[in-house]
């Protein structure tokens, strides 16, 4: 193999070890996922109070139902939205190809390929990985005597299922994220190739009408989850599939909205040239904006999520307890450690979220060394030139956090209502519980991330002299 050919195969290794984490992390959720279901149901059948619970019963698989969905959507999100930023840096080098006779389709082909072997290894490492984690932590549970001692069953055929998953849903998310490709001309070949402005990277109406129908729609499916699991707790089906509908819309609409979000957000932070460009720089590439803040908005919708929804679970469940205690005697035990292990579980969900967001920020900026550069030639200096890429990201996070403190809010409530809404001793509709604690830990974790992610990259950008970076 020529020397060549090693570095494009390292090269592509480094842009995708994101990519196939995440797909690794998707897969290993799913497991331990089904494992871990597998686990408590079997702890439940055999506890003296919760076995004989019909209720509890059904809601085991639906909770596994939810939370694998939410792993693979959100993996398959974070995959197609991180294929999309590798894109765009790889704009000029696909030119050049077609200039020099490839077509569209067959570049297209090419990356789609490269999204199926990230989605085979990512998975079966993870496979691996979540098999080995679930039985430590079944061990380490039985040790402590959180569960009891049982036969439990690690291994069933079942946990193939989120494996394959996984990779299909890598592979088409990597289809998605690619559909770019088809948009590169040869021309751009002979000159610097950017991002879509405002009009082109919105989409024009259709694409508009396609986000508010799908975000209308899915908030309609929502609230009849809500109001069928007032009798029937299969509303939460109902539920689910109107969440990730609803969130599917926010994404397509993101090109449109995030960049005026954000434009209104960069005048909190003063006048300043830097400051200015920085809010400049949100509407001049809504491409780069809303790849950018849709990973950090997954982040936090989805932890806002699964936190009101576990204080309107609790709330709901204490409120019947009291109207009922002959019914709900002595299931706190199992309500904590039923809580508690899937805390840790939705964790790889935040975790994913996470590592989309750092790879994400990280090409973005190293992708921008031609307009780093151009602006430290036009007398910028190296601590203005970081001071626009700190702001862009204060302007990201407040924007981010915002949006998903309210999606996550509506989604968890939803989720909650539409589980536990027809329980014996319910109170029926509640208050959406959302902690304080929950916004300012968000915030701080949001800014943080979002800092970490941009000035490492930043660093690496600033440091090549204006005429190196220019002819990047």
């Amino acid at each position: 193999m020529s020397a060549g050919a090693v570095t494009g195969m390292r090269a592509a290794l480094g842009e995708h070890a994101p990519s196939i984490l995440v797909a690794a992390l998707s897969s290993a959720f799913g497991v331990s996922l089904l494992s871990t279901v597998g686990v408590l149901t079997t702890a439940i059948r055999a506890d003296d109070v919760t076995g004989a619970s019909a209720t509890v019963a059904f809601i085991l698989p639906i909770a596994a139902v939810i939370f694998l969905t939410i792993a693979v959507y959100v993996g398959a999100v974070v995959t197609a939205n991180s294929f999309s930023t590798i894109i765009a840096g790889r704009t000029r080098a696909i030119a050049l190809r077609r200039l020099l006779g490839s077509d569209a389709r067959t570049e297209r082909r090419a990356v789609t390929r490269e999204g199926l072997l990230v989605g085979v290894a990512g998975s079966l490492l993870g496979a691996l990985g979540g098999t080995v984690l679930t039985t430590l932590l079944a061990a380490t549970c039985v040790t402590l005597g959180i569960l009891p001692d049982l036969p439990y069953a690690l291994a069933e055929p079942v946990l193939l299922v989120p494996t394959v998953v996984v990779v299909l849903t890598t592979w088409l998310a990597s289809w998605i994220g690619s559909r770019r490709v088809l948009a590169v001309t040869p021309m751009q070949a002979l000159g610097a190739s950017g991002e879509a402005n405002q009009e082109e990277a919105a989409g024009g109406l259709a694409r508009s009408v396609a986000a508010l129908a799908l975000f209308l729609g899915g908030d309609a499916l929502l609230a009849a989850g809500v109001f069928i699991g007032l009798s029937d707790p299969q509303g939460v089906l109902v539920a689910l599939v109107g969440g990730v509908v609803s969130f599917l819309g926010v994404i397509v609409g993101a090109n449109r909205v995030m960049p005026v979000i954000l434009n209104l957000v960069g005048r909190l932070f003063g006048r300043g040239p830097t400051a200015r460009l920085a809010a400049a720089n949100a509407v001049r590439h809504p491409e780069r904006t809303a790849r950018s803040t849709v990973g950090l908005l997954i982040g936090v919708t989805l932890i806002t999520t699964f936190v009101v929804a576990t204080a309107g679970f609790q709330q709901m469940i204490r409120a019947a307890q009291a109207a009922e205690p002959e019914v709900y005697a002595g299931v706190d035990r199992m309500l904590t450690t039923t809580v508690a292990v899937f805390s840790v579980l939705m964790g790889y969900s935040a975790l994913i979220a996470a590592v989309g967001l750092v790879n994400t920020l990280s090409l973005s900026v190293l992708q921008r060394i031609r307009e780093l550069g151009l602006l430290r030639a036009l007398g910028f200096t190296r601590g203005q030139v970081r001071g626009m890429i700190v702001a862009e990201s204060a302007q990201l996070t407040v924007s981010a956090v915002v949006l998903g403190l309210a999606l996550g809010t509506f989604y968890g409530w939803a989720g909650a209502q539409s589980l536990l809404g027809g329980i014996a001793g319910s109170p029926g509709l509640v208050v959406p519980t959302v902690p304080l604690a929950l916004c300012v830990a968000v915030a701080v974790a949001a800014a943080l991330l979002t800092l970490v992610a941009s000035l490492a990259p930043a660093r690496r950008a600033t440091r090549a002299t204006p005429v190196g970076a220019l002819s990047a």
